[in-house]
């Protein structure tokens, strides 16, 4: 048996971060770990996108159509986009940040309408992460927020979230990002429990 979760936003977000302290969390958990990722653009803010698979035994660390277990999306648009990597009565947790691409800025196409609406009509749960992470001290961190509400559904020790987090981002920002996740912990465990 094994977890699927899709990672997707766009490039300067942290989104491969976020991917990498998942994974690293998994395997200090005893996991078997496998990751894809596909960054392409992302310097100049393009789509990003990671698999992280993760369980007692990892055959594949494919991640298509249908199969995700979770996507969790750092932008609107992109979780939209991504929408169909979930599988029927999965979880989706998305960013309230929406960063328009170079079509929406050039004029050549529009916002996707509703796009809140939609995403809530599918499931998705909508998470204030970057207004929770300037509350917590760094503005930067929305992508911590995130792993915080991704946490609150996986079964892994939020001590062992902490070590990872504390291990990977830069030492002067570590209290800050480990407020972020706690927020985000915090904030999706209430959400959840109101749905």
């Amino acid at each position: 048996m094994s977890n699927k979760v899709f990672l997707c936003g766009v490039g300067g977000q942290g989104t491969i971060l976020a991917a990498h302290v998942l994974a690293q969390t998994a395997l200090r958990c005893g996991k078997h770990v496998k990751v894809s990722e596909i960054h392409g653009m992302s310097q100049r803010g393009g789509a990003v996108v990671t698999d992280v698979v993760f369980g007692d035994e990892v055959a594949s660390m494919v991640c298509g159509p249908g199969i995700a277990d979770i996507v969790i999306s750092f932008e609107l648009i992109e979780a939209l986009r991504n929408l169909p990597m979930l599988r029927e009565g999965g979880h989706l947790i998305v960013s309230d940040e929406l960063i328009k691409p170079a079509s929406v800025l050039t004029g050549r196409n529009p916002v996707p309408a509703d796009l809140v609406g939609r995403l809530q009509a599918a499931g998705a749960t909508i998470v204030p992460a970057r207004a929770t992470a300037v509350e917590a001290g760094n503005a930067k961190a929305s992508n911590m927020v995130m792993l915080g509400a991704l946490s609150a559904i996986l079964n892994f020790e939020e001590g062992a979230w902490i070590d990872t987090v504390s291990a990977f981002v830069p030492p002067k920002t570590v209290e800050a990002n480990i407020d972020a996740f706690r927020a985000g912990r915090a904030f999706f465990a209430e959400k959840g429990a109101a749905l």
